[in-house]
């Protein structure tokens, strides 16, 4: 297996650094909070090889399978006596830098950022042992000056971030249009605008932007704000699914302690069952832990929709993760990247196996 190839341009750095804040339906900074949550362990509960597991994810829909495990105890459930220690991030980059440096241990985290970790550190860091979640990303326009696709010309369409998979999906998206774009200055036949999606509705009021290509729940409040869906980028996959969230582990931590890595699993995978099988229950439980963890909770005209654009799934997509790394090469953002050895799916498929369920495929792009 050959070594990941190394970033050599200041420009592909700069865009890898962007990558991160993908995905995410509320990704600003690049912050992390201890959310100091605690989960109660029944009386009695053996531990496993680890006292705790330090858990981080975002608080956002996308993340919906670490929200609602952790709210509903589903995790604890299976990790018996050894405890969750909770913590939230705002980006990508924050998230990565607390898997290196070991504050935490397993992370709900986006493809750009998993594919930045792991090439950055040439493979020795991290592993993406299952998925999570597929779609919740839309192009959403103001239908007063969009009224078609072919009106995207010459507008100006919000991304994230510079380099995230948002903005990777909309430039690819351009390019198959046959409109040409400078991929770093966003200019050309349709201008695109690096926005945080913090300040995305309020640039869609103000007329600064002409719509946007972000993830949810984003794309649903600029619905609430009168902008109409164009385009959901699902429609734009092979059985309308993408990878939209992985779950990601320190190496160091598999290798050390892989009961307690099997555990979360069964519990993601328990969590998306129940999910599942109880949707609204799962997306008011999804709601109670945002109000919870981010102090507000999302209006019903805002999360109903974007709930329903979101799959939650075990599978990590993995063909998908390398069609967008090579679209982020297409742009011009990312030097091809050796992917070999990112996926580990051995202890998820062991638990699918024992929960009756299908086993799941690496693409090719698994350790040997």
């Amino acid at each position: 297996m050959s070594a990941a190839r190394p970033l050599t341009t200041l420009r592909t750095f700069a865009a890898l650094a962007a990558l991160p804040l993908l995905l995410t339906a509320c990704g600003y900074g690049a912050e992390s909070t201890d959310t100091g949550k605690q989960a109660e362990v029944a009386a009695g509960a053996k531990k496993l090889s680890a006292d705790e597991v330090k858990i981080g994810y975002f608080p956002n829909l996308t993340h919906a399978t670490a929200l609602v495990g952790i709210q509903e105890g589903l995790f604890q459930k299976e990790l018996g006596g050894t405890t969750i220690k909770p913590s939230t991030f705002n980006a990508g980059p924050s998230e990565i830098e607390a898997l290196n440096s070991g504050s935490i241990d397993i992370g709900w985290i986006g493809p750009s950022p998993a594919i930045n970790g792991y090439t950055k550190a040439a493979g020795k860091n991290l592993r993406i042992i299952s998925g999570s979640a597929s779609g919740g990303v839309k192009l959403v326009v103001d239908p007063e000056k969009i009224k078609s696709l072919g009106d995207v010309k010459g507008k100006r369409i919000a991304t994230p971030q510079l380099g995230n998979t948002q903005d990777v999906a909309l430039l690819n998206w351009i390019s198959e249009q046959g409109w040409k774009v400078d991929a770093e200055s966003g200019k050309g036949d349709v201008s695109v605008v690096r926005t945080d999606n913090k300040i995305t509705p309020d640039a869609y009021k103000s007329g600064s932007i002409d719509g946007a290509w972000v993830p949810e729940p984003t794309a649903s409040k600029l619905v609430a704000e009168g902008a109409k869906v164009l385009l959901d980028e699902a429609d734009l996959w092979p059985d309308k699914k993408f990878v939209i969230t992985n779950i990601i582990v320190r190496q160091a931590f598999l290798k050390e302690h892989p009961d307690v890595v099997e555990a979360v699993l069964r519990g993601s995978v328990k969590t998306n069952a129940w999910i599942d099988a109880n949707p609204d229950k799962a997306k008011a439980s999804a709601n109670a832990a945002l109000k919870a963890e981010s102090g507000k909770a999302l209006p019903a005209d805002v999360i109903d929709p974007a709930w329903k654009s979101i799959t939650f799934l075990d599978d990590p997509l993995a063909s998908t993760l390398g069609t967008e790394a090579e679209h982020a090469v297409d742009a011009g953002l990312l030097e091809k990247p050796d992917l070999k050895g990112i996926y580990d799916l051995r202890l998820l498929n062991k638990v699918l196996k024992a929960e009756g369920e299908d086993e799941v495929d690496d693409a090719g792009l698994g350790v040997e």
